[in-house]
């Protein structure tokens, strides 16, 4: 993934990337943030919480840091939030994340997060089930997670699965796929019924990358009239598409409702006794 991010198509990617989140999540409040995943976006740059996390699953060293000691910096990052302002050069530099854990198996208490961004978290994930369902136990009620995804139903997923037809069938093996080939890509309609068997509720959906699945990026740049078009006539077939769900829990009012009516009932016989009071004393 990492790899990709550096051809045209994954540059195009990012930047749609960026501008969507920050967007999404610069209105969101509370506490406590937490990116899963891909620190070449700056999921939680727009954010204002005072507390902002970016956790991997692996470390991640660059190949030019000869003579610094991951360890020792990892170390030292675990026991400092990440702070997202001061991203930069990270190609030049050991990356420092705040967490390095599996993300089927969160370090958080339940209910203890206030976002949490999955940008292709999910598509990367041993068991994309698992860790929707430890984003579910981490929330807060009325929390929200935003998830970033491929789209399967687009002109770049089409591309992905021809090229996967030809190595099975032996065709092309020296041939790179055009997107990344680890992972499972993920619809927009599948998701939404996972989130909605976990109580969320999606609240904002956006698609984006209608452009054909060039590797050149002069003829990326000729198409991008492609992405205006794309989003008025055929919204639902990006290459990518963001996805906002808040997670609900939703309670019993049947109390509410009884103290009502009881209350109507008693109302009633006052009334009436007073009228008999009145006719009574002439």
């Amino acid at each position: 993934m990492a790899d990709w991010l550096h051809t045209p198509a994954g540059h195009d990617l990012l930047a749609w990337e960026q501008r969507q989140l920050d967007v999404a999540v610069a209105d969101v409040f509370g506490f406590h943030a937490l990116q899963l995943g891909l620190p070449q976006v700056q999921a939680l740059r727009a954010n204002r919480m005072p507390h902002r996390w970016l956790a991997l699953d692996e470390v991640l060293i660059a190949p030019n840091t000869a003579g610094h000691d991951p360890g020792s910096k990892l170390m030292d990052s675990l026991n400092h939030p990440f702070r997202v302002e001061p991203w930069s050069a990270i190609d030049t530099r050991v990356l420092q994340p705040s967490l390095v854990c599996d993300f089927d198996a969160l370090p958080m208490s339940s209910q203890s997060l206030d976002l949490v961004v999955l940008p292709h978290t999910l598509e990367l994930a041993l068991d994309p089930h698992r860790a929707l369902g430890e984003v579910d136990r981490v929330l807060m009620p009325e929390g929200r997670a935003v998830i970033l995804g491929f789209n399967p139903a687009s002109l770049w997923g089409l591309r992905q699965r021809a090229g996967q037809m030809r190595r099975s069938l032996g065709l092309g093996r020296g041939q790179p796929l055009f997107m990344p080939p680890a992972g499972e890509f993920i619809g927009y309609r599948r998701l939404r019924d996972w989130l909605r068997l976990l109580s969320f509720d999606v609240v904002a959906a956006r698609f984006g990358c209608y452009r054909p699945p060039f590797n050149s990026g002069p003829w990326l740049e000729r198409s991008a009239w492609m992405d205006r078009v794309g989003e008025r006539w055929w919204p639902v077939f990006g290459a990518v598409y963001m996805l906002v769900a808040i997670k609900r829990v939703r309670g019993m009012r049947l109390v509410g409702l009884t103290r009502k009516a009881n209350a109507r009932k008693q109302a009633a016989p006052a009334v009436i006794a007073q009228r008999h009071q009145k006719t009574e004393n002439p």
